[in-house]
């Protein structure tokens, strides 16, 4: 589900986990991601509910500057869900050409 949503475009941890067939499992998905992300995974691009960024320290930082290199806006240390958030449609999961 994360390789489907494309830069300068946001998800979150509950979207990612209801759209991979498990609506509850947000904190596993949010566990995954904050521990050690595969670098091959855009984990940056998943933030939690209303935009936020949840890690901390340079953890944040790295995220941040990730986006904004993709060209993701903040308002107030958020991001802008309503311009940048990505639905994530199950049936058009990523596939590597």
């Amino acid at each position: 589900m994360l390789l489907s949503i494309p830069p300068g475009k946001v998800s979150t941890y509950g979207a990612v986990a209801a759209a991979a067939g498990y609506p509850r499992y947000h904190r596993a998905v949010a566990r995954l991601l904050r521990t050690d992300p595969p670098d091959s995974l855009p984990w940056h691009r998943v933030l939690g509910a209303g935009g936020e960024i949840k890690l901390r320290g340079a953890a944040a930082n790295e995220q941040r500057a990730r986006l904004r290199l993709e060209g993701v806006a903040f308002v107030s240390g958020r991001v802008d869900m309503e311009r940048f958030e990505h639905t994530l449609k199950p049936w058009e999961v990523y596939k590597p050409d």
